[in-house]
């Protein structure tokens, strides 16, 4: 097999252009959005809302209804009781976040092991990237461009409320409605990463790239540009990867990732570990007399 045919043979399926296509979108989506989410310190948010979305999963294949709906709103419950309980009681918001998206993903597990023979379980969970239909197509693709307008029309508010939140109110943005609409954008880009890699590796999508901009850039611009990137890469690669392996699309898409973000930590120019240690090394040498 030569190098085009390699390049060309997956694509000739039509479920293998629809799995790419989906998760292409995700990636762009989820990477965009996680810029801020690591810079403000929500990843354990992205972590309680796509595993809360588990219930209105299962009640959508059970209920034959869209599963982008049920996962939606469940979402959204969890976004709002996190954001009930922190304001209205003592708890911090970790502790809201442990018992709300808990609570949630429990209730998933009881629906799921009341109606076991109408719920694939492993589609929930792992994704079902190469069994996306024309419909989930349409859903992600609506969804994920919904939410990357709002990204595109409202980063410069985003951005300043993720570097000074006192300075955003000076200006005239409202913390609170950013917040909200933040969290909003976190529940639909949750269910636009559910088809391509379920509810257990969603939260990778939603850290992982903008961990890994993070590391090799200082300038928020690039940071913008390299995530996205980077999450686009992995997902061609993880797709051709579980091609060729006849494994799971969404653990090779993630593991992708996870293998870029190690990369970055320890070749990065300003913070990688590899990189600092040889930088220190060349200081001290050059700090020694000559002839010494």
């Amino acid at each position: 097999m030569d190098l085009v045919d390699f390049f060309v043979e997956p694509l000739q399926y039509t479920f293998m252009q629809r799995a790419m296509l989906v998760t292409v979108t995700a990636s762009i989506v989820c990477a965009v959005l996680s810029c801020w989410l690591v810079l403000i310190g929500w990843s354990l948010m992205g972590d309680a809302v796509s595993h809360a979305v588990l219930p209105g999963v299962a009640l959508s294949y059970l209920l034959g209804a869209p599963f982008a709906i049920g996962a939606l709103l469940f979402a959204l419950v969890a976004v709002g009781a996190i954001g009930l309980v922190r304001n209205t009681t003592l708890v911090k918001e970790d502790a809201a976040i442990g018992v709300v998206f808990t609570t949630l993903f429990a209730l998933g597990v009881v629906l799921i092991s009341k109606f076991p023979s109408q719920i694939d379980l492993n589609h929930i969970l792992f994704g079902n990237l190469l069994g996306v239909s024309q419909s989930d197509m349409l859903q992600v693709f609506i969804l994920g461009g919904l939410a990357l307008l709002v990204m595109v029309l409202k980063r410069r508010d985003f951005t300043l409320f993720a570097f000074d939140r006192t300075q955003a109110r000076a200006v005239g943005i409202s913390p609170t409605v950013i917040s909200a609409t933040m969290l909003t954008l976190l529940a639909l880009t949750t269910v636009v990463a559910l088809q391509a890699v379920g509810v257990i590796l969603v939260v990778a999508m939603l850290i992982t790239p903008g961990a890994t901009a993070y590391l090799l850039t200082n300038r928020f611009r690039r940071m913008l540009v390299l995530a996205p990137s980077i999450a686009v890469g992995c997902a061609i690669v993880g797709i051709y990867v579980s091609f060729y392996l006849d494994v799971s699309s969404g653990g090779t898409v993630v593991l992708s990732q996870g293998f870029v973000f190690i990369l970055a930590y320890l070749f990065s120019p300003s913070q990688g570990l590899i990189t600092r240690y040889f930088r220190r090394s060349d200081d001290v040498a050059a700090r020694q007399p000559a002839g010494s």
